[in-house]
């Protein structure tokens, strides 16, 4: 029987905090494609490597045990939302800068490939309605901000070797950029976790290019 091992390497969105465990897109990603392993006598075997509150810099700090000990044939890499924020005792400064978040981003897709991933996704996070209140010590908000990462995600993954799934853009093509609906899609308690809505939506943009790529793995 082939196995083919997937992990995500995350932050809180892909743990899926605040949610119950079986509505999170990640577990629920996890089942369908043990699922479609079946189908093809095959064991999909899905693992979660994600942490809440990571940014990329603890990220590498994680890899060696967490990921490359276990050499996955595929990797899903989702972070920011923790780079992009800003603590009031920082003084005005990102806990990673944006030039360090995508020199992180690089450096983790470089060493997950060097330990034999044949496939890498690369994730922008998903909006929030967080664009009023500015940061302490700065005139940026948190939404403005994680724009600015996404934004730095994208012009990554022109030049790396990774299959790109635009979540943010995602989002506002199906949402039609109206914020009541994002509300929908956010925790009410903080407007930045997914709620069980969110999630479907991440799964029903995500899980099927994790099927084709699984498949091709299969065939290889």
């Amino acid at each position: 029987m082939k196995t083919i091992s997937v992990m995500f390497f995350g932050d809180s969105i892909c743990t899926g905090q605040h949610v119950a465990i079986h509505d999170g897109w990640v577990t629920r990603t996890s089942a369908k494609l043990a699922e479609l392993g079946k189908l093809h006598d095959a064991e999909i075997m899905v693992t979660n490597a994600s942490v809440n509150g990571r940014t990329t810099r603890q990220a590498l700090e994680c890899i060696p045990y967490e990921v490359q000990s276990h050499c996955p044939d595929l990797v899903i890499i989702q972070f920011g939302m923790n780079d992009c924020n800003y603590w009031a005792s920082d003084k005005g400064l990102p806990r990673v800068s944006c030039q360090a978040f995508a020199a992180n981003l690089r450096e983790i897709i470089d060493r997950v490939s060097n330990f034999g991933a044949r496939r890498i996704f690369l994730h922008t996070n998903h909006p929030t309605t967080l664009d009023a209140e500015v940061f302490p010590h700065t005139d940026v908000t948190y939404q403005k901000s994680n724009e600015s990462y996404n934004q730095a995600i994208r012009e990554l993954a022109q030049d790396a070797e990774v299959t790109f799934n635009d979540v943010e853009r995602f989002f506002w093509d199906q949402l039609g950029e109206e914020t009541e609906k994002l509300q929908e899609m956010l925790l009410p308690s903080d407007q930045l976790h997914l709620s069980k809505k969110g999630h479907d939506l991440y799964l029903d943009f995500t899980y099927p290019r994790f099927e084709e790529a699984v498949l091709e793995l299969l065939n290889d």
